[in-house]
């Protein structure tokens, strides 16, 4: 059972991003968050993409209901900090994203992030003038509802056929002034890039998303100015990506290797007996 109040996952939320470097997992429903927990990350973070699989959809074909209520099953499951991957807001205008802020705030999450990618691909990214009254409009939302959020601000530019790191750091640096309180520019993948996007938004935080075999340690990324790690729908997609061969096996050769040297049902129960009512 959890025991840590919404405002003690905020507070300790916020401190996590005072110093130092810290991983953000993230799980895609109960059983991977509190697993989470247990291995003890001092945080979390919702995957879009990973919660969408996982109901058969793809990534960006979820309500803005379902995700709500994933985001409030998620937060009241463990005693450690949620933060929300909020996808464009689920609106385009600013008086939408506040109103969807709003919302999400109430689910118990101790962190959001907004995106300027809009859900067009032959115009994937906002208006730079647009994005940041987008953000403005997010930061008023978490300003009028006295709490402790920390917000993200996340430039898209790299995951949408745009890897133009000036205009990405010239967004960055309007979304810190606009208000956010952390930066991220999901897909950049050299050293340079990354060190270039800590220097222009320095001091605020910036996440960097680690999705793939860069070699990057997390004491390397820390050394590169990095304050939190995440790993989007990576750690989902392992899984999937298991289930998927085995099941391919099964139906394709009428074999059962890939079951072998699992972990037992008896050490699951065991780690989740923690959380029987």
């Amino acid at each position: 059972m959890t025991k840590a109040s919404t405002s003690d996952k905020r507070r300790a939320f916020r401190a996590l991003h005072k110093s130092g470097c810290f991983v953000i997992p993230n799980p895609w429903n109960v059983g991977s968050a509190r697993y989470l927990e247990g291995l003890g990350f001092k945080g979390i973070a919702s995957t879009s993409s990973g919660h969408a699989h996982s109901q058969g959809l793809p990534d960006g074909a979820q309500s803005l209901e379902a995700v709500l209520a994933h985001y409030r099953e998620i937060a009241a499951s463990v005693d450690i900090p949620l933060n929300a991957d909020f996808e464009n807001g689920f609106a385009h205008e600013p008086d939408g994203v506040a109103k969807n802020v709003t919302r999400c705030i109430e689910t118990g999450v101790a962190g959001l992030s907004i995106e300027d990618f809009g859900g067009d691909e032959k115009k994937p990214i906002y208006d730079i003038d647009a994005a940041v009254a987008r953000v403005k409009a997010a930061r008023a939302a978490i300003d009028k509802s006295g709490s402790e959020i920390v917000f993200t601000a996340r430039a898209e530019n790299f995951l949408h056929g745009h890897p133009d790191l000036d205009d990405t750091i010239r967004r960055l640096k309007a979304y810190s002034e606009a208000g956010a309180d952390c930066l991220y520019a999901p897909g950049l993948k050299a050293r340079e890039q990354i060190e270039a996007v800590v220097r222009a938004v320095a001091p605020k935080p910036v996440n960097f998303l680690n999705s793939g075999a860069f070699g990057f340690t997390v004491a390397e990324i820390a050394a590169m100015g990095v304050r939190r790690i995440s790993v989007g729908g990576t750690l989902a997609r392992v899984a999937m990506n298991a289930f998927i061969n085995s099941a391919r096996q099964i139906a394709e050769q009428g074999k059962f290797d890939s079951l072998g040297g699992i972990m037992p049902n008896a050490e699951l129960n065991a780690f989740f007996d923690r959380y029987r009512p």
